[in-house]
């Protein structure tokens, strides 16, 4: 597999100069993909002001406001690696309220928080009209495989050994279903855009992100 290192100001210039030139005049849906010791929100964060330089106004979104009820969520409980793999997010309330609005055709009415997992309730944000151009950035873990409608798709990959050492340890149970993800949906495979993340400091792009990844 073939990589070429950035540096992290970089990647982000990059990112958004892709992203910017993608489907011009139409509204874009963007999926940053990765563990929470990759960050993926911070990228997601950093590629805002970018693209609206670039004259594409951009709208984040975290999945982390997109989380099921904590009854539907925590069922098996709170350390469960099974059901963070297949059902904490509200895969059905991501693509109702942004996705499908945000896509062609769509009313462009979006919701950018539905859940408030802190207090458990709905968060009742109101509407935001998005503009002709917008991106919609959505970031967080587990975001590919299942049919979400993103127009690009960007996945931060971390090696077995480089995942373990940097997950914190009180979320080191959701281990086995990134492992699951890896072997089941294989991100690194098919996404549009790789970045391998083992050193946080020193990114590398993945060339040709459809040459599947060799064994770590």
């Amino acid at each position: 597999m073939r990589v070429r290192p950035v540096s992290t100001e970089v990647l982000v210039e990059e990112l958004a100069d892709r992203l910017a030139a993608e489907a011009p005049g139409q509204r874009l849906r963007v999926a940053i993909d990765g563990p929470g010791a990759a960050a993926p929100g911070v990228l997601a964060d950093a590629l805002v002001d970018p693209l609206r330089v670039r004259s594409r106004p951009a709208v984040r979104i975290d999945t982390a406001d997109f989380l099921r009820p904590a009854s539907v969520r925590l069922e098996f409980g709170r350390t469960n690696p099974e059901s963070f793999y297949t059902g904490w997010l509200d895969e059905a309330g991501l693509r109702r309220e942004v996705l499908d609005p945000a896509g062609p055709g769509g009313t462009g009415r979006i919701v950018t928080r539905l859940w408030d997992a802190r207090i458990d309730r709905a968060a009742r944000e109101p509407y935001t009209e998005l503009p002709p151009t917008a991106v919609v950035i959505v970031s967080g873990p587990l975001l590919l495989g299942a049919g979400l409608p993103f127009d690009v798709t960007v996945h931060l990959d971390l090696s077995a050994g480089a995942l373990r050492r940097r997950t914190e340890p009180a979320e080191l149970w959701t281990l086995p279903a990134y492992a699951r993800y890896g072997d089941e949906v294989g991100p690194a495979a098919f996404a549009d855009v790789v970045v391998r993340l083992d050193d946080p400091r020193r990114p590398a792009v993945v060339l040709d992100p459809r040459e599947r990844s060799e064994d770590r």
